[in-house]
């Protein structure tokens, strides 16, 4: 399994890990044996982030490490502070020992279990073992262990090459995670699309010799209905409106949106939540061949609206929006979509903060109060209602692509929101889903963004039990 080792046993071999906050260290220092003390100053260990000290007995046998996670105004910069400690530390069994809240230990046991995340599929060598955790009582680890694995699956499937992760790959995939859970799979292929009136995925697809397809996964038959969409656009060339190379080299990721709501699928299914659970993955290829649908086309839609494309570039939205039809035309209590969507809100909100979509004033409460505990943030941006004749451009009912720029991730929730008219709660999530460069606990490639969010905050949205 890519997270690696879950937790180490509790014996009594296992050395005291100290993890401190800057403002805890002279209490902590004080009451150290003389020789450990001196050692601790001569290290120069003040509990930055990342910092560690090894400190050995007097015949060198190593005792105890402390890593320190920052003061106040650090550990607001930085999430997971333990985590940046992992791998300095040997490859021993170690006892967590600190003063944290319930919140704030759970942050840090997680982020030391993302640490051992390790994309190694294409590593002639692997990588060597890494310290192991004996968790502090009262940490629910199950449940942390469950979110790293769920994770996990996101990062590697993002992480995954398109070479070996196309369409038919990705369905392999759900396939598996409906075996490990009970859950049942439908997948519809290629041709079989325009029979089941899913004509926008066919389009989008149809150019690729990988064949388009739309995935279909339920699990559970008490509760609210949930329904999770995600973009799972394996790969995006941008069509006839051919990306430049700078902009194709992470195309591999614009399937993070089915990657998440996947590793979401999982932690619900694991845990056992008292839902019917539907998950719903458009999977295609954009793809450039004689095929391709072609900007100034007009599509129309399962539910019968019609689209002008102006961009074969925004390809995402059109599989999205037949997913969402067919999603909405149950009712659910809820539709979650997520998708790398737009370069908008990248602009707008950077890497590492995705924008939410919602009029439901309860999600939106729910999903704040969670994203701040659990260390996941979002941040709610407004369905406009003035935009909307931006994406309207006469000659269809919808624009995928309108003119001149502006408030690009906006206008794409919106066209969204077009194709969810029958279910109470609807959001949306314009998800990076890469982590740009090393960070504690998220290494450089592939990352849930906004899973773990929804996870703590949907069992109070739909009254679960």
């Amino acid at each position: 399994m890519p997270i690696e080792p879950d937790f180490a046993d509790g014996d009594s071999a296992a050395l005291p890990l100290h993890a401190l906050r800057a403002e805890d260290l002279a209490d902590w220092r004080q009451a150290l044996p003389d020789a450990a003390r001196d050692w601790v100053d001569a290290a120069g260990f003040s509990a930055r982030i990342g910092q560690v000290v090894l400190v050995p007995d007097g015949s060198g046998k190593l005792v105890m490490a402390a890593a320190g996670l920052g003061d106040a105004a650090a550990r607001r910069r930085t999430r997971f502070a333990l985590a940046a400690a992992r791998a300095k530390l040997p490859a021993r069994d170690f006892r967590l020992d600190c003063r944290l809240t319930d919140d704030d230990l759970d942050e840090q046991v997680l982020g030391w279990l993302l640490a051992g995340y390790r994309f190694d599929r294409y590593r002639k060598d692997k990588p060597p073992a890494r310290a192991q955790l004996v968790a502090p009582a009262g940490v629910d680890t199950v449940r942390l262990a469950r979110i790293a694995q769920a994770e996990a699956l996101t990062r590697d499937l993002i992480n995954t090459p398109a070479a070996d992760l196309g369409p038919e790959e990705l369905e392999t995939a759900m396939r598996d995670l409906a075996a490990t859970h009970g859950a049942d799979l439908t997948a519809t292929t290629g041709y079989a699309l325009l029979g089941a009136n899913l004509p926008l995925i066919h389009a989008v697809g149809r150019a690729s010799p990988r064949a388009p397809r739309l995935l279909d996964l339920r699990w559970g038959t008490d509760g609210p209905r949930l329904t999770l969409v995600g973009k799972g656009v394996c790969f995006d060339t941008g069509g006839l409106n051919l990306k430049p190379g700078a902009s194709m080299g992470l195309m591999k990721k614009d399937m993070g949106g089915a990657a998440t709501v996947l590793g979401l699928a999982q932690m619900i299914m694991a845990t056992g939540w008292k839902v019917r659970l539907r998950v719903l993955v458009p999977a295609v290829e954009n793809a450039v061949a004689g095929v391709a649908f072609r900007p100034g086309d007009i599509l129309t839609a399962r539910d019968g609206q019609t689209v002008e494309v102006n961009n074969t570039d925004a390809e995402g939205r059109l599989v999205l929006a037949d997913a969402l039809a067919l999603a909405d035309e149950e009712a659910p209590d809820a539709i979650i979509c997520m998708a790398t969507l737009t370069g908008a809100a990248r602009v707008a909100l950077g890497p590492d903060l995705p924008p939410l979509y919602t009029d439901d004033e309860p999600l939106a409460a729910a999903l704040a109060r969670a994203a701040a505990a659990v260390r996941d943030p979002v941040w709610r941006m407004p369905f406009h209602d003035p935009y909307e004749p931006l994406i309207e451009p006469g000659i269809a009912d919808l624009d995928n692509a309108p003119s001149g720029g502006m408030a690009g991730s906006i206008t794409a929730a919106l066209f969204l929101r077009r194709f969810v008219r029958a279910t109470p709660r609807f959001a949306h999530f314009d998800i990076y889903g890469w982590q740009q460069k090393d960070a504690p606990a998220r290494p450089k490639g592939g990352v849930g963004q906004g899973a773990r969010a929804l996870f703590a905050a949907l069992p109070s949205v739909l009254n679960l039990s």
